[in-house]
C-alpha cells in the first residue's frame, strides 16, 4: 500500500523523479520527462552563464502550462531544480533569486542542508529534498528544515553512497515519515517497485535517462550507457574531490587507469566556476546500465519503465 503524496505530485503517472544531471540535463529532456508523468529536473549550474537560468525556466513553465492546456486529461508532473549549497557555488544566491521569480516547485539541494536556503524555497511555497547518503545526514537536513530526503545508496551515478539501499532505508524510516527517494542503479520498473517495498516514496532515476534523444550529451556518451552495465562502472572521488561513479571508458579515453586512480582531497570539491572543465570528458553513471539496451526517445523510456513496474506489481498479486 502506497502512502499518499503531497498535492505537488497528483499529476505522476510513475512514481518516479528523475535526477538532475551534470551537463547532461537541459530543458528538452526536463519538459520531456515531465509531459511523460514523472518528475524532470536539471542543476542549476547547467544553465550557463547564469542569465540563462531565467530563459530555462521561463521555457519550461511555458512548454508544460501549454501541454496541460492541450491535455487536460493527462497534465505534466511538476518539475525540480538542483542547488549545490556547497560554499563553494558562487552563483547560489543569483540562482535562488531566479527560483523564486519562477515559483520553482521542487528544489533539490546537494553538498551541504542549509535553513537559509530551505526556508527561502518555502517562502515561495516549494518543497525542499536533500540528497543524503547516510542516516546522520538525513537527520541533520530534516533538522534544518527540509520536507524531504533523497536517499543515494550504492550504485547511483556521479556523487554516491557506498551504503546499501536496505540499510540505508531502514535506518531512515526507523524515524522519518516524511518523503523520501530512493537513489542507487534503479534503470527498470521492478526496482522502481522494489524502493517502494523499501520505504521510498519515488525511484529516483539518473543514468537511464542519458541514453534519450532529448538528453544534452554525446552520441559516444549515449551509447556508452546503452552499451554498460555495471561491471563498468567506477567509483572514484578524483574528479570532483566528492566520490562517484564513472563510465570505465571515458576514464581510459582520458588517458588515466581506471584501477589505479589517485585519491583526491575534498577541498578539491569547485562548483559554479565556469573554468573548471579539466573533467569535462568523465562520464558519470550509475551500475543499473544494465538494464538500457539502446537510445530511445524519453517518451520510450517511461512507457517501458510503466510496463515493467505494473507487471511487477500484477506479478507480486499473483505471487
Amino acid at each position: 500500500m502506497t502512502r499518499a503524496l503531497p498535492p505537488l505530485f497528483r499529476n505522476l503517472r510513475l512514481p518516479v523523479i528523475a535526477a538532475p544531471l551534470f551537463i547532461v540535463s537541459g530543458p528538452e529532456l526536463v519538459i520531456a520527462q515531465c509531459k511523460t508523468g514523472i518528475v524532470g529536473s536539471f542543476p542549476a549550474l547547467n544553465a550557463r552563464p547564469q542569465s540563462e537560468l531565467n530563459e530555462w525556466l521561463h521555457r519550461i513553465t511555458e512548454e508544460l502550462a501549454a501541454h496541460d492546456a492541450a491535455h487536460p486529461e493527462a497534465p505534466a508532473a511538476p518539475f525540480a531544480v538542483n542547488q549545490i549549497v556547497h560554499r563553494t557555488n558562487a552563483r547560489l544566491e543569483e540562482d535562488l533569486a531566479t527560483c523564486a521569480k519562477w515559483r520553482v516547485p521542487l528544489v533539490i539541494t546537494s553538498l551541504g542542508a542549509r535553513e537559509d536556503v530551505n526556508a527561502g524555497v518555502h517562502g515561495w511555497g516549494g518543497l525542499v529534498l536533500h540528497d543524503v547518503i547516510d542516516n546522520a545526514f538525513a537527520k541533520k537536513a530534516v533538522a534544518k528544515g527540509a520536507d524531504g530526503l533523497i536517499a543515494v545508496a550504492a550504485g547511483a551515478g556521479g556523487h554516491a553512497g557506498a551504503l546499501s539501499p536496505f540499510a540505508l532505508m531502514q535506518e531512515i524510516r526507523g524515524w522519518f515519515d516524511g518523503l523520501v527517494a530512493l537513489s542507487g542503479a534503479i534503470a527498470c520498473g521492478r526496482s522502481v517497485l522494489a524502493a517502494q517495498a523499501l520505504g521510498a516514496d519515488f525511484g529516483y532515476i539518473g543514468s537511464a535517462f542519458i541514453a534519450t534523444q532529448e538528453a544534452n550529451a554525446s552520441a559516444a556518451y549515449k551509447d556508452g550507457i546503452a552499451a554498460g552495465a555495471a561491471a563498468d562502472i567506477v567509483y572514484t572521488n578524483l574528479f570532483t574531490g566528492v566520490h562517484g561513479n564513472y563510465l570505465r571508458g571515458s576514464i581510459v579515453a582520458s588517458g588515466l587507469d581506471p584501477d589505479h586512480l589517485p585519491v583526491s582531497d575534498r577541498s578539491a570539491m569547485n562548483f559554479g566556476n565556469t573554468s573548471a572543465k579539466a573533467w569535462k570528458d568523465i562520464w558519470g553513471s550509475g551500475q543499473g546500465i544494465g538494464a538500457v539496451e539502446a537510445v530511445v526517445p524519453t517518451a520510450d523510456l517511461v512507457e517501458r519503465l510503466m510496463r515493467e513496474y505494473q507487471k511487477a506489481k500484477a506479478d507480486l498479486v499473483g505471487a
